[in-house]
């Protein structure tokens, strides 16, 4: 079963869910093979690499951010958060980096964002904090216009061996292991832009041309 919530105006994370609570990953572990094998997160928008821009956003959201890579890891540790690369090899899909975040987790809480997406809503934690409180929910799931937007999560530590044991059958796909929990569908139908992802070289070009840096 999975509840709704399309928040009219930014929330707040309440007492049952401080946001001191939640860690945040940046999803960096891909290969981007439509990007031609660039390392999406450092690729540069508006003259910055994505993972700038990214964590950027988020520290004013959340006290704790990491950062899941599997190359140039030198390179995002100069940022100064922690990164870890997936502990299954071969780059076996965002599924995995999720896996080991949540075995490196400090907090109770995992909120997610993929490296390509430069515009991160402004209350994006505080929205997905209030439902998994206000629900007593695992597991929040972002969603525009009636479509889930698999890789904005919020994750409960305790869901890990779930996910252990999803990755042990060979299954890959995010979306299966989330329809084995009820969880919350958060709806930011009031942030289109959060979910414009740059996957190839033309999409940056568009994107950047279309977007002021921000």
């Amino acid at each position: 079963m999975t509840i709704t919530h399309s928040p009219k105006r930014p929330v707040q994370a309440t007492e049952k869910q401080p946001l001191e609570d939640v860690t945040a990953v940046i999803l960096a572990g891909g290969m981007a093979r439509r990007m031609n094998g660039q390392d999406k997160g450092l690729i540069e928008y508006h003259g910055t690499p994505m993972v700038n821009g990214i964590s950027n956003a988020l520290e004013n959201q959340c006290k704790n951010i990491m950062i899941n890579a599997n190359r140039n890891i030198e390179r995002y540790k100069a940022l100064g958060f922690d990164v870890f690369s997936d502990e299954l090899k071969d780059y076996q899909g965002p599924l995995s980096g999720m896996y080991t975040a949540l075995e490196k987790l400090k907090t109770n809480w995992l909120v997610t964002v993929p490296c390509d997406g430069p515009f991160i809503d402004a209350h994006y934690v505080h929205r997905m904090c209030q439902a998994v409180a206000q629900d007593r929910r695992q597991l929040a799931v972002a969603s525009f216009d009636n479509r889930l937007q698999p890789v904005y999560a919020l994750i409960h530590k305790d869901l890990r061996p779930s996910l252990g044991a999803f990755l042990e059958t060979g299954e890959r796909k995010i979306d299966r292991w989330y329809r084995q929990h009820s969880f919350s569908v958060v709806h930011f139908n009031d942030s289109q832009k959060m979910f414009i992802n740059i996957n190839t070289p033309e999409q940056l070009t568009d994107v950047e041309t279309k977007y002021s840096k921000e």
